[in-house]
């Protein structure tokens, strides 16, 4: 069994190094291809008017009291600056009409500060770059 193995493989090494022939592009094809530029995101991806033109704070977060390595050291995040809140009468509880209020907390983290820009301006968000001490 080892043998039909070890005698296809050179066949298929050779078929892996020779290029593949280059395919051509249908005329249908090529117009369906738009690029996109900076900002206009979320004007294809159906978010609505009102949260086009967001301002965000792109903040490296402080470690916390009793961290002592460096795990959450040197990541960036992209918060919304929330708007208007309000205590529920019936709970006590903060709430919020903003859908955004609590994405930045949860998913946007990057590496650096670019990526966390490049970001924002791909979705045409105004952004101030700031470090956030929270004590």
């Amino acid at each position: 069994m080892a043998a039909p193995l070890r005698r296809s493989l050179p066949s298929l090494g050779r078929a892996l190094l020779t290029p593949a022939p280059a395919r051509m592009l249908s005329a249908e094809a090529s117009d369906a291809l738009v690029e996109i530029k900076p900002g206009e995101i979320g004007m294809v991806s159906g978010i609505p008017e009102e949260h086009l033109r967001r301002k965000v704070l792109i903040y490296s977060p402080a470690r916390t009291a009793s961290q002592q390595g460096s795990g959450k050291v040197g990541r960036w995040k992209i918060n919304f600056l929330s708007t208007q809140k309000w205590e529920n009468p019936l709970m006590g509880w903060t709430s919020t009409g903003d859908p955004y209020a609590n994405v930045g907390e949860a998913g946007l983290t990057f590496d650096s500060a670019e990526s966390a820009k490049a970001f924002a301006e791909k979705h045409g968000w105004n952004y101030v770059v700031g470090l956030l001490f929270s004590m």
